[in-house]
């Protein structure tokens, strides 16, 4: 009878615990599922989270690529006005001392000085093949008015129809004085002679057509202009012609003619012109990268006497040189002018000038020159004028 009792106390203190256990379990599954469904949650949050973002990020997407469409024309609009516009400058510049004398006694001329000459700024755009344009302003000092001043030098629409007819419309360069500087080679030194004297200038309003054939043995330019100059535009009762031809042998020799005929712009409706002026022009040169050398003559009619009743004539001639010394580009120059400057008011007016100098380049568009210059200008009577100049001169371009 105990033995039954003990062995049901023991099977039902097992069951007991039995439950207990299968509780436990069960609770731990609840818990264990409890978590598991809270991550599953959290999962699907994020899931859901990065779809939105997505989606989100696609709406992004599609905008940004209709502003890409929207941009694009402006981008390739604004490449090619970067690509089909240039810019250039170019300035002249000297630090000098000058002693001149007249008629023996020094002038205010005398003395050091800071010059900028010329500051060019130039913008030059393609449209096409055939069409272009060019834009360049002209600062420099003027004595007259102890100012400065700016000029616009060059506003010209061009058409290039071939490189035999090349057609300008506005103020450009001139056929004659630009064409001389570029066989010269050392215009922030010096002008050529017929532009230092006053009996030339380089740019003028106008209609100007040039070209070259033959592989660029043969070259013209011609121009019909307002006759007075870049710096002033104004109208005159007629027009002037300036026309040049050249024949190149070699791609470094010239042999070139020029011609100039007209009033100078001075002729108006209520002003007659009492003369006309007239200019011819010669050059024979030979320019390489390391030397150079070359002649130019001119002869002037009533240069300046279009409103006088006298008549008057000039003439002068140009010799120059330059050789390379150093394969750094260190060059030796030298040049000499004479020139008669009335042969028929005053027949003893005569002016000798010349330059020496060596040139230094620095950097790539940068160029500094140390320069002696003499100018002698006298007569039999009155004049009688000395001047010297030691200093340095450079140009800045790019």
């Amino acid at each position: 009878m105990r033995s039954n009792l003990l062995a049901t106390a023991i099977a039902a203190s097992l069951g007991l615990v039995g439950l207990a256990a299968t509780d436990v379990a069960h609770a731990q599954s609840s818990t264990e599922l409890a978590e598991l469904k809270a991550q599953i949650a959290a999962l699907q949050a994020k899931v859901e989270d990065l779809e939105s973002r997505a989606d989100a990020q696609s709406e992004v997407n599609v905008e940004q690529a209709k502003v890409n469409e929207s941009v694009a024309p402006t981008v390739d609009s604004l490449k090619k006005l970067v690509n089909d516009t240039k810019l250039s400058g170019r300035m002249y510049f000297d630090l000098t001392n000058i002693d001149q004398e007249s008629n023996g006694a020094k002038t205010d001329a005398s003395g050091f000085g800071f010059d900028i000459k010329r500051f060019y700024l130039g913008v030059d755009h393609k449209f096409d093949d055939v069409w272009s344009m060019n834009l360049t302003t002209d600062f420099q000092y003027s004595s007259a008015i102890s100012s400065t001043e700016l000029y616009i030098k060059k506003a010209y629409i061009q058409a290039k129809l071939s490189d035999a007819f090349v057609l300008r419309a506005g103020s450009t360069d001139l056929p004659w004085v630009p064409f001389a500087e570029n066989y010269y080679g050392m215009r922030y030194v010096e002008n050529t002679i017929a532009d230092r004297l006053k009996f030339a200038t380089s740019a003028d309003w106008g209609l100007h057509v040039s070209g070259e054939a033959g592989s660029g043995m043969f070259n013209y330019a011609a121009a019909m202009l307002n006759g007075a100059g870049y710096k002033n535009p104004s109208r005159s009762k007629g027009v002037d012609f300036e026309g040049r031809i050249g024949f190149a042998p070699t791609a470094n020799t010239v042999v070139a003619v020029g011609a100039y005929s007209g009033k100078l712009g001075k002729e108006k409706e209520n002003t007659e012109a009492l003369h006309t002026a007239d200019r011819v022009d010669a050059m024979v040169a030979y320019a390489s990268p390391n030397f150079r050398v070359g002649a130019e003559y001119f002869q002037a009619k009533n240069w300046n006497n279009v409103l006088t009743a006298a008549s008057d004539k000039a003439d002068g001639y140009s010799v120059w040189s330059s050789v390379g010394l150093t394969d750094g580009g260190v060059t030796l120059f030298g040049r000499y002018d004479k020139a008669d400057l009335s042969k028929e008011i005053d027949p003893s007016l005569e002016e000798t000038y010349y330059n020496l100098g060596v040139e230094f380049p620095v950097i790539k568009g940068v160029k500094l020159a140390t320069v002696y210059k003499y100018t002698h200008r006298e007569n039999d009577t009155t004049t009688d004028q000395e001047t010297k100049e030691f200093g340095v001169w450079g140009e800045f371009r790019f």
